[in-house]
């Protein structure tokens, strides 16, 4: 009975560290996530999703995630090509695309990417004028996804979007601004005006020859303005007599005079 339970004894141990072994060569990968592989020292490729099965105390093992990461870029000091000081910021989107390159071909792929996405937003900034950095930004952030997208393709990352989000400048900058953008709106509200009389002026001649190349045209447009002036208080009509009936002026004068005899 001894010898059984002694015998039993040595098989526990052995039971218990088989028992670890197999729960450390089990690995579970979720769906967004793989598995990079190193045994020796030599790469043996992704794993995932899934069951994973390993060689533990043996492999070297490396999660990578395939979603997207959001990588904000904090504000760098840049001045523009018309010499403006500024301070932009930016937001990049990219993910893992190979996960074999971005452990193998560069040491932390993130630091990487977001130091590199730091000297890009510098220098296409300052390729540009202030103006551009306002007003075309779009424009921008295609020209630093292209540049980030074929710099980290090596490292089997994808950038997906950049955007800048923030441009500030100096008070002083902000004023002058401010005072360019008042005169162009005074000068539009003037052109505008200007063209608005012109083209008024035009229709108010074309009107005038149409009303004078027909036979009392005037005495009709008066007749329909009479309705708008007498809606007023106070107001004292003076009618014309119609050019047409100057002629017979004498004649009522002549009826007028015989009836007072």
């Amino acid at each position: 009975m001894l010898e059984i339970l002694s015998g039993g004894g040595l098989y526990i141990p052995l039971v218990v560290v088989i028992f670890f072994f197999l729960i450390s060569a089990i690995k579970i990968v979720p769906e967004y996530q793989r598995l990079v592989v190193f045994r020796l020292g030599r790469l043996i490729g992704e794993k995932g999703p899934g069951v994973v099965l390993v060689v533990p105390f043996v492999d070297r093992l490396f999660r990578i995630s395939l979603r997207i990461i959001t990588l904000d870029v904090p504000s760098q000091e840049v001045i523009t090509r018309d010499n403006v000081t500024t301070s932009v910021n930016a937001v990049v989107y990219y993910r893992v695309i190979d996960p074999n390159r971005a452990i193998n071909n560069v040491e932390e792929y993130r630091m990487a990417t977001a130091q590199f996405a730091q000297t890009t937003l510098r220098s296409v900034a300052g390729q540009a004028e202030l103006d551009e950095l306002l007003s075309e930004r779009e424009k921008l952030n295609q020209q630093i996804q292209a540049i980030l997208d074929e710099a980290t393709d090596p490292w089997g990352i994808k950038v997906t979007a950049v955007e800048i989000k923030d441009v500030v400048i100096p008070e002083t900058m902000q004023k002058a601004i401010s005072r360019q953008a008042t005169a162009e709106r005074e000068r539009r509200a003037v052109i505008v005006q200007a063209e608005g009389e012109k083209q008024a002026a035009g229709k108010i001649a074309e009107a005038a020859s149409i009303l004078n190349s027909e036979e009392g045209g005037f005495y009709v447009r008066l007749l329909r303005t009479l309705p708008e002036i007498a809606g007023q208080q106070g107001s004292i009509i003076a009618f014309p007599l119609p050019i047409e009936l100057k002629h017979l002026l004498p004649i009522a004068k002549a009826g007028l005079e015989k009836e007072d005899k």
